[in-house]
């Protein structure tokens, strides 16, 4: 697949830890916790690294961008983690593991900051919705959610009530950006372009009080994008 697809990344983490795969001899990626076999083209091999614990929570864009180096990630986050629109360029490369194999080789991202361009292979992050969606380029578009871009209380801290500048809006601001991002979505033309929709609530993160209210909110306008 050489496709140049466009990930619409809506959270408050970038989500490019290295995960627990391996590299492999014969060049692909092992599970060393179950042994087996990762390859993104079968999701079975997916499925099981996710459930042995593998691949999950803060490394799943890692290996896709590893696998395919013409994506590009267009990542919607509010301050205080994004104040400005930033550009770089994706790098893929490789960390040794620390716990399991000690010096095993595991798939990892960097990220070096280029002039502002976006494009293939390129990573943007911006506070802005325009700058979000600015100049998109043809091809497949993937939107993915985490709700703690909403609000990111928790941010998985148990010392969350005494950090200083947490992120935590109200329930009125939190409905105000859902409605922000899909109009943007609607008014750009980039929305009906969209071929996946996945949406994380987060739990420890984002509030379980709002759960239901942006429920209500934010799949109702996702499915208007479609006519629906």
């Amino acid at each position: 697949m050489t496709e140049d697809v466009l990930i619409l990344h809506v959270d408050d983490h970038r989500d490019l830890g290295s995960p627990r795969l391996f590299v492999d001899p014969t060049g692909g990626w092992r599970d060393p916790i179950s042994n087996e076999p990762c390859v993104l083209t079968n999701p079975s091999s997916v499925r099981a690294a996710i459930e042995s614990g593998a691949l999950g929570m803060g490394s799943f864009l890692t290996p896709f961008l590893h696998r395919f180096p013409r994506a590009e990630v267009r990542h919607l986050c509010q301050p205080p983690k994004a104040v400005r629109t930033m550009d770089y360029e994706i790098r893929p490369t490789f960390a040794p593991d620390d716990l399991l194999e000690l010096g095993r080789l595991r798939p990892a991202i960097d990220l070096v900051e280029a002039e502002p361009s976006p494009g293939a292979g390129r990573y943007r992050v911006t506070p802005s919705v325009e700058a979000w969606l600015a100049d998109v380029r043809p091809g497949p578009v993937i939107l993915h959610i985490d709700m703690d871009y909403f609000n990111n209380r928790f941010d998985g801290d148990s010392d969350w009530s005494v950090r200083p500048n947490a992120f935590d809006p109200t329930l009125p601001r939190i409905l105000e950006k859902i409605d922000e991002m899909t109009d943007a979505l609607a008014r750009t033309g980039v929305g009906v372009r969209i071929e996946d929709v996945v949406i994380a609530y987060s739990p420890g993160f984002f509030p379980a009080e709002f759960w239901a209210p942006a429920e209500a909110r934010l799949r109702p306008s996702l499915e208007r994008l479609y006519g629906g």
